[in-house]
């Protein structure tokens, strides 16, 4: 994989640029890096979540979901390069059908909470699917600009987007004992005749 750190502080980034993985250097504000920071930031949201007292198989899934981001953001970082493989998308399909086959069926919306790993889950759901949208600023940036090679391809979109809906099954699964909350959505009311 192109250039590693071999220090922290170089100062090159001073000016608003920075230097991807290919030597070649772009702005922090560009779509690229943006989508590279939303998945370190999704990243170290599961890494918060893993402090929390997991069961053992929830454990090393989000480990291994966490390689699977630094593959996703190495293909960031590298434009061209293909890190991410298929087999982590048929991971995540399969632990949406386990989670799925152990929690009730949703009648409503539910709100985040119950306790703290569920709390956690939700919050990187909703980064993961920032990360998604930021992917696809990055796409179709790419797209307009006819670098079709630049971009990452639809495999960490897919991915991202399955992850959310784990994530989103993972927060139900460590809700634990009590009722989820439900939305409780103001109906308009009735026209009195």
């Amino acid at each position: 994989m192109g250039h590693r750190l071999t220090q922290i502080t170089t100062r090159t980034g001073d000016s608003g640029s920075t230097g991807l993985g290919d030597g070649t250097r772009c702005s922090k504000a560009a779509p690229r890096i943006a989508a590279l920071g939303e998945v370190d930031e999704l990243n170290s949201h599961l890494g918060l979540l893993l402090c929390e007292d997991l069961q053992e198989p929830h454990r090393q899934l989000l480990l291994q979901i966490q390689q699977d981001l630094f593959d996703l953001g190495g293909e960031l970082a590298v434009p061209g390069t293909s890190l991410l493989r298929e087999a982590a998308l048929l991971r995540l399909d399969e632990a949406i059908a386990s989670g799925n086959r152990n929690l009730p069926r949703l009648r409503e919306f539910i709100l985040p909470g119950g306790n703290r790993a569920s709390s956690q889950a939700h919050v990187c759901r909703a980064v993961a699917r920032r990360a998604e949208r930021a992917l696809v600023r990055l796409q179709e940036e790419s797209a307009s600009a006819s670098r079709a090679d630049s971009a990452a391809g639809s495999l960490p979109l897919q991915y991202l987007n399955r992850l959310s809906d784990l994530l989103f099954v993972l927060a139900r699964l460590f809700h634990g004992s009590g009722a989820e909350r439900q939305w409780e959505h103001a109906r308009a009311p009735r026209a009195q005749t």
